[in-house]
C-alpha cells in the first residue's frame, strides 16, 4: 500500500464495522477510486449478525442464513480480513493482527475505529463454564435450537423419568431483552414440536427463567415488564425473580432461593462485556472496561482514533451524566455518525455530536405475541408482534436480506415450521470415524 495514502482500520464487523463501512464506501467514494484512502476490516467472521432476528432463527421462524449479512458482498470497495487484532499500538499507529491460520502481522493505519462490540459477561460460577451457552452468534442460536429439539428426540425414546425431566427442564438466565426474547420464541417452538410426540405433553416441559433483579425487559419500562411477566407465566413459565444461579455443575441447578434441579439446557444472557481488546491496547478505558469516547465518537484525548458500539462508553447528550446504553439501536445510529465524522476528519471539516432521540423498544414473545412502547404508545399481543416484525425488518441490511426474511415468513402462513434437530453437523465426522474405526476391527 502506497503510505501517502490514508488507511483505516475498522476493528470489528458488527452493526458498527459495517454500517460506518458502507457509509464510508459511499461519501469516501471518489478517494477510494483514487487511491488516496483505503479502507479495511478486521473481524473473525465474514459476515455481520442481525441479533435481534437470533431468537426467530432459533425457533425455525427464519432461516440461519438470512439473519447474516455478507460483508465482502456488501462491502466490495473495502478489504477484508478475517482473524483476531491482538494488539493495538496506537501510539505507533500498528495493530497486530492474527489470521485463522498462519502467524500474526503487524498492520500500520493512520486512522482506527474500535467497534469490536462485546463479549457474554459471566460471573464464577461453579460449572458455567461447562455447563451453560451464550445467546449472541448465529452459531450459538442453531446449536441451542438443536439441543432443545434433540432433547426431545431424548425424552421421547427413553423410560426413565430421571432422563425424561432433566432432558424436558430448560433454563434461562438472565431478563434482559435476549433472555426474554429467546425463552419465548424457543417455549414456543417446544409446545409445536411436542405434537408429533406421543409420550411428552406440554405440562412435562419446564422452562425456567432466573433473574437477578425484581424485573425483566426494563427497556420498556415497567408496566409492559409486568405484562410480560403475566404473560409468561400463564404460559406455565416459572420466573424466579430476585434470584441469583449459585451452580450448574454438571447440569445440576442451584439456586439462591434454594431450588436444585437438574437441567440439560442452560442459556447464559446475563449481560454483556466489552471486547477483550480492550485490554490490549494504549487507548483510555474507563471503569467499566470501555473505550473512553467524547460525543463526537473519537476517543477521549488521542488523535486519529474512533470508538462506537458497545465496546464504547458514548456519553448520552440527552441524559448528561448517563452513557449510551450497549444495544443495536444505539450502534446502527452511531455508525452513520461515526463514518460523517471520519470522512469530516479526513477532510479537516468539524465534527458533530452523537444525539439520538429515544424511540422506544420492542420485543417478540413467540408467534403472533408481543410488547412494545413506541414514543409512549403501549401495545401487546398481535399489534406488538406486528411492530416488532415491521420494524426489524426495516433495519435488516440491504433489500437482498429484507426479501428473504419476509419470503420464510410468508412461508410459515401457509407451512407449518420444521422442529428437526440437525445436531450432526456439530460434529459432522463423528459418523465416518465410525465407519473408519469399524473397518479397522475387520
Amino acid at each position: 500500500m502506497n503510505r501517502k495514502s490514508k488507511h483505516i482500520v475498522i476493528v470489528g464487523g458488527g452493526y458498527v464495522g459495517m454500517y460506518t463501512g458502507l457509509r464510508l464506501q459511499r461519501s469516501l467514494r471518489r478517494e477510494l477510486r483514487d487511491g488516496s484512502v483505503h479502507i479495511t476490516i478486521i473481524d473473525p467472521q465474514s459476515y455481520m449478525t442481525y441479533q435481534p432476528f437470533l431468537p426467530e432463527a432459533a425457533a425455525g421462524n427464519i432461516s440461519p442464513r438470512h439473519v447474516v449479512a455478507p460483508l465482502r458482498r456488501i462491502l466490495p470497495k473495502v478489504r477484508i480480513l478475517n482473524g483476531k487484532v491482538s494488539k493495538v499500538h496506537h501510539e505507533a499507529r500498528i495493530l497486530t493482527f492474527e489470521p485463522a491460520v498462519g502467524q500474526s502481522r503487524e498492520i500500520e493505519y493512520d486512522v482506527i475505529v474500535m467497534a469490536a462490540g462485546s463479549i457474554s459477561r459471566t460471573l464464577p460460577i461453579p460449572g458455567l463454564e461447562d455447563a451453560a451457552i451464550g445467546f449472541k452468534t448465529v452459531g450459538e442460536a442453531i446449536a441451542l435450537r438443536n439441543r432443545v429439539l434433540g432433547l426431545l428426540d431424548r425424552a421421547e425414546s427413553s423410560n426413565d423419568e430421571d432422563v425424561r425431566r432433566r432432558a424436558l427442564t430448560f433454563v434461562v438466565v438472565g431478563g434482559g431483552f435476549a433472555g426474554i426474547e429467546a425463552l419465548a420464541e424457543l417455549e414456543d417452538m417446544t409446545r409445536d414440536a411436542v405434537k408429533y410426540y406421543p409420550s411428552i405433553d406440554t405440562k412435562d416441559l419446564r422452562w425456567v427463567l432466573i433473574e437477578a433483579s425484581d424485573r425483566i425487559l426494563p427497556e420498556v419500562g415497567p408496566e409492559m415488564g409486568q405484562w410480560t411477566a403475566v404473560e409468561l407465566r400463564e404460559r406455565g413459565i416459572e420466573l424466579k425473580m430476585k434470584t441469583f444461579l449459585q451452580s450448574c455443575v454438571g447440569g445440576l441447578v442451584k439456586t439462591s432461593d434454594g431450588d436444585e434441579f437438574e437441567s440439560a439446557t442452560i442459556v447464559w444472557t446475563a449481560g454483556v462485556k466489552p471486547s477483550v481488546i480492550v485490554n490490549a491496547s494504549d487507548l483510555p478505558v474507563d471503569e467499566r472496561g470501555r473505550v473512553m469516547t467524547t460525543t463526537k465518537l473519537t476517543v477521549t484525548g488521542v488523535k486519529d482514533a474512533f470508538a462506537a458500539g458497545d465496546i464504547a462508553g458514548v456519553p448520552d447528550v440527552t441524559n448528561p451524566g448517563k452513557y449510551c446504553a450497549p444495544n443495536a439501536q444505539h450502534a446502527v445510529r452511531q455508525a452513520k455518525v461515526l463514518a460523517d465524522n471520519i470522512t469530516a476528519y479526513l477532510r479537516d471539516e468539524p465534527l458533530k455530536e452523537y444525539r439520538h432521540k429515544y424511540v422506544g423498544s420492542v420485543a417478540g414473545l413467540g408467534l403472533h405475541r408481543g410488547v412494545a412502547n413506541v414514543y409512549g404508545v403501549k401495545l401487546r399481543g398481535i399489534p406488538a408482534w406486528f411492530m416488532h416484525r415491521t420494524y426489524h425488518l426495516s433495519r435488516v441490511p440491504t433489500v437482498n436480506r429484507k426479501v428473504r426474511v419476509m419470503a420464510d415468513w410468508t412461508l410459515s402462513l401457509f407451512f407449518k415450521r420444521e422442529t428437526i434437530s440437525l445436531g450432526e453437523i456439530e460434529n459432522p465426522r463423528q459418523e465416518f470415524r465410525a465407519a473408519a474405526e469399524s473397518g479397522r476391527k475387520r
